[in-house]
């Protein structure tokens, strides 16, 4: 099959992404099989996205009305404004025909909160007189302490965390650096998995990554996940706790505690400050919520 005009020019829009945006994997595959799809319907139209208008854009979100979920609809169309401004970043279109489409209306879901009560129950699970143990007592409470995302954490490297000063260094999205302060309980936790646990897992084997496995691997996504499923049911917690879950936790309870939104949204790595925004809404819910309870004239 003849490479087209639009094939060369997603080539390019995802060499850009790979190299000069520093994007992951899996965002770089969601956008190109987004634009893939969006391409093919251009072609079933006779126009390539040289020429499609507004009317086209909006023509094929109308499209996926019933074939798409809200949420993957909107990934697709910030896919395609994206492509767009690369497009004309190049010289290839004068304007972005996408920057004028409306974006599907996400539903705002509120996360979940844990209690910090549940949080106490759940990091008091592993037992750190076991080298298993001491890594999951360090993971949770460093996940807790820092609100890193579950690939930051299971990613660290030994060179990551900075016990003396208390801080861990983050390579996040669009390899942007970070820098998070852990506290002292998940210092105290680290330093003592990194002074015995780790070394009784690597065995006679060496590992840049802090936390392991007992093949001397780095402990996977998956495995952390089922670990903290693990603990939540042992806690005796009912709700369904995930990693993102303490991520959640580490926001709101910061919130909750005074802490301005800028220095939360730095923490979490967060883009845009909206998406930190979601925490404010949590807590005034929950702060709702008090008030019914407790108020003698709710």
């Amino acid at each position: 099959m003849a490479t087209t005009q639009a094939d060369l020019l997603l080539d390019q829009f995802i060499a850009h992404l790979r190299v000069e945006r520093g994007l992951s994997a899996n965002t770089i595959q969601s956008y190109s099989r987004d634009l893939v799809r969006f391409l093919v319907f251009l072609g079933g139209l006779g126009c390539g996205p040289e020429e499609a208008t507004r009317e086209e854009i909006s023509a094929y979100m109308g499209s996926l009305r019933g074939r798409l979920s809200v949420r993957s609809a909107a990934r697709g169309l910030s896919a395609i404004r994206m492509f767009y401004r690369f497009l004309v970043t190049e010289g290839l279109v004068p304007t972005s025909p996408a920057r004028l489409v409306e974006s599907p209306k996400l539903p705002r879901r509120l996360p979940e909160i844990l209690s910090p009560a549940e949080v106490d129950r759940l990091l008091e699970q592993p037992d750190p007189g076991t080298p298993s143990g001491s890594r999951d007592r360090a993971m949770l409470e460093l996940l807790y302490a820092t609100g890193l995302r579950v690939s930051e954490l299971t990613g660290l490297r030994v060179r990551d965390v900075n016990l003396e000063a208390g801080f861990v260094r983050l390579i996040g999205k669009g390899s942007k650096e970070r820098i998070v302060p852990m506290g002292d309980k998940a210092k105290e936790a680290v330093q003592a998995f990194i002074a015995g646990g780790r070394n009784e897992l690597l065995g006679k084997r060496s590992s840049s990554h802090l936390f392991v496995n007992r093949t001397g691997r780095p402990l996977t996504r998956q495995g952390f996940w089922k670990l903290i499923k693990r603990y939540g049911r042992t806690a005796g917690i009912k709700r369904s706790i995930t990693p993102h879950g303490l991520r959640h936790a580490f926001a709101s309870h910061l919130l909750e505690g005074g802490a301005d939104l800028r220095s939360v949204q730095i923490m979490l790595g967060h883009e845009d400050i909206s998406t930190t925004q979601i925490y404010t809404h949590v807590t005034r819910e929950r702060l709702k919520r008090i008030h019914e309870m407790h108020h003698p004239r709710p």
